[in-house]
């Protein structure tokens, strides 16, 4: 079921080896989420245990909130604020040298529109891309499927609704692109 959930195919949202793979991810998550500032050891060993991936010199300042952490991918040198959540039902990738502002909220999950299937706990989730270079400004929301080019920035409250190509400014919501930045 979990390699359906992230291959973007419909799953059951309540299947008990997804619900398994959740829990020993958000263990791995309030363990981090308690860890102090001083204690940078045990921080890089919880996330690299919590992550699909990190890179060197990156930081995450917690709390920071996922579904599994094992389906996140991060360069090095990347800086992530307060309050980063990331719902990784579907992959997420986030490159080097990456910017993420406090209270971001990268978002993979997709639900139904229609009443029943819902109500029967279907989902299906997109993958989210942010290449290198990126800076995503306070409160910004990424939806599922997104992919954000390299060097681009999203200013803060931004909803980013569609891909985003490289070396742009973008604003607003939904997210549009306001000028190149050379």
């Amino acid at each position: 079921m979990h390699e359906r959930m992230v291959a973007g195919e419909q799953y059951i949202a309540d299947d008990p080896e997804i619900s398994e793979r959740q829990a020993a991810g958000q263990e791995l998550m309030e363990a981090y989420n308690a860890t102090s500032v001083r204690d940078r050891d045990e921080r890089s060993r919880l996330l690299r245990q919590l992550l699909g991936s990190i890179g060197e010199d990156t930081a995450i300042r917690p709390p920071f909130y996922v579904d599994y952490g094992a389906n996140i991918t991060i360069g090095a040198r990347t800086f992530a604020n307060y309050g980063l959540m990331a719902l990784d039902v579907a992959t997420i990738t986030i490159g080097d040298d990456v910017q993420i502002g406090p209270n971001v909220q990268l978002l993979t999950p997709t639900h139904p529109l229609e009443p029943g299937p819902r109500r029967d706990k279907w989902e299906s989730a997109q993958p989210i891309v942010i290449e290198d270079n990126v800076w995503l400004g306070g409160g910004v929301i990424v939806l599922p499927g997104v992919t954000i080019g390299a060097n681009t920035v999203v200013g803060s409250g931004a909803v980013v609704t569609r891909d985003l190509p490289p070396n742009v400014l973008a604003v607003g919501n939904p997210a549009r692109v306001i000028r190149e930045l050379t």
